[in-house]
């Protein structure tokens, strides 16, 4: 049996307010209340404990009564919502006239949970939750939130402003496929690198700004995820005339500034052409466990001497991003790009492998997003995309023997320069491995190489 409709005066005619059947499923509405009350819990809890005007049962009563009003229809969903407003309201202007504030954190957080409330009445679950755990987050991190904004610079403000022009507003206007002559130049294909690579760059901005004087081996890893000669320049300077203890810091973030550059390309690889990582598996596994096994096992610095120590006196991270930046990584893929075609159709692998590693010494992380384009597009092989991303990253780690060899330790050089030697060994060895990973990935997974990332 159903209730009857009910009717309410709207502008002089009548509107029917329908209500649901009363033979509802108790289980199934039952589990949609008991979701909605414990979100509306969740952020009442949150509120308590800072002790505001509405907390733990108000923010339950208005989950589970956004609940019951979108189980009942759309127009009770309406009218709770409006009743909701009509409540915030009200508690601004008791605010306003006990502590001269307003509540407008806690008001917006009400009308979320009416929101999220109505959402769980129509039977959703994880989008309501998602909303609800996210509202509790932002709300528990207040402090947190503030003073991070608060320290922020107005070059960061706009770095982080233009990354999201690049790449939300830029890369679609971009034309797709290829362009000019001989098909050469694929706009959206080196945009989408330069998006990449500044990415990551703005990743380990923001890790630097919070862990960058714990330590010089974090800060040779975040260092080398941005540009390891840099760092390993850096890190060379504090060498001569320091301590033991800061010879052995120093030893050990050169090696772990290389291990990031590595696992960067790595991931580069990955995201652009998964085929090519796969096929340079081995190559990436013994250089990241050797330069990472040296680094751990090669007298370990003093923590409580190295967690004092920045990574250079007066050395500063550059911005994470600008535009700048942007066109010398574009205009270094597009060249490695259209150079490495060219090289490939007219002198063979053998071009391309020279392409790659010249353009390893200048940029690594650039070469590698070539092969992996080149290869994702069908221009190149995958086991001669791989050989090139590992000669580029090879390339990358002897570049920096010259910047070494300017510390006056002969011990400190002569002992980097053997775990530069085995790390670039251990890469050329893994090359081995590229064909048969490959010949036996296509014999037994015929589908795995041809996952791509998508345009």
């Amino acid at each position: 049996m159903s209730l009857s409709l009910l009717t309410i005066d709207l502008q002089g005619g009548t509107a029917p307010l329908s209500i649901a059947p009363a033979d509802w499923p108790y289980l199934e509405m039952l589990t949609r209340f008991a979701l909605a009350l414990a979100l509306g819990l969740l952020v009442g809890l949150e509120r308590e404990r800072r002790k505001k005007e509405a907390g733990l049962r108000t923010f339950g009563f208005i989950a589970l009564m956004s609940a019951v009003g979108a189980s009942l229809g759309d127009t009770y969903a309406y009218i709770f919502l409006c009743l909701t407003g009509l409540l915030t309201i009200f508690l601004n202007l008791q605010d306003l006239r006990t502590h001269a504030s307003t509540e407008l954190t806690t008001s917006t957080a009400m009308l979320l949970t009416c929101i999220s409330g109505i959402l769980c009445g129509k039977g959703h679950t994880l989008t309501p939750a998602a909303i609800m755990v996210s509202t509790t987050a932002l709300l528990a991190w207040k402090d947190s939130l503030q003073g991070f904004s608060i320290g922020l610079t107005e070059g960061e403000v706009r770095s982080a402003l233009l990354l999201a022009i690049l790449g939300i507003v830029i890369y679609p206007a971009l034309p797709a496929g290829s362009i000019g002559p001989l098909g050469l130049i694929e706009p959206r294909a080196a945009w989408a690198t330069v998006i990449l690579i500044a990415a990551i760059g703005f990743v380990n901005y923001v890790l630097w700004k919070a862990y960058g004087t714990r330590g010089v081996a974090i800060a040779g890893f975040l260092g080398g995820l941005v540009n390891s000669s840099v760092t390993v320049n850096e890190l060379v300077a504090r060498v001569n005339n320091a301590q033991r203890h800061t010879i052995a810091a120093a030893y050990q973030g050169i090696l772990l500034a290389t291990s990031a550059m590595i696992a960067r390309n790595a991931v580069i690889l990955l995201l652009l052409a998964p085929a090519v990582a796969i096929s340079a598996i081995g190559s990436i596994v013994l250089m990241l466990a050797s330069s990472t096994g040296l680094a751990l096992l090669r007298d370990k610095p003093n923590p409580a001497t190295a967690a004092a120590e920045p990574l250079a006196a007066g050395a500063d991270l550059e911005l994470p991003f600008s535009l700048w930046s942007a066109l010398k990584y574009g205009l270094i893929f597009l060249i490695l790009h259209i150079v490495g075609v060219l090289t490939q159709q007219y002198f063979g692998n053998v071009g391309f492998y020279v392409t790659s590693v010249i353009g390893g010494a200048v940029s690594s992380a650039s070469a590698v997003a070539a092969a992996g384009s080149l290869a994702a597009n069908g221009k190149i092989g995958f086991d001669t995309a791989a050989t090139g991303a590992v000669l580029a990253s090879i390339a990358s780690v002897a570049i920096n023997l010259p910047f070494i060899f300017r510390a006056k330790n002969r011990i400190f050089v002569g002992r980097l320069v053997v775990a530069m030697t085995l790390i670039g060994l251990f890469g050329a060895a893994g090359m081995l491995t590229e064909e048969p990973v490959t010949t036996f990935l296509l014999k037994n997974f015929p589908g795995l190489l041809n996952i791509q990332m998508a345009p």
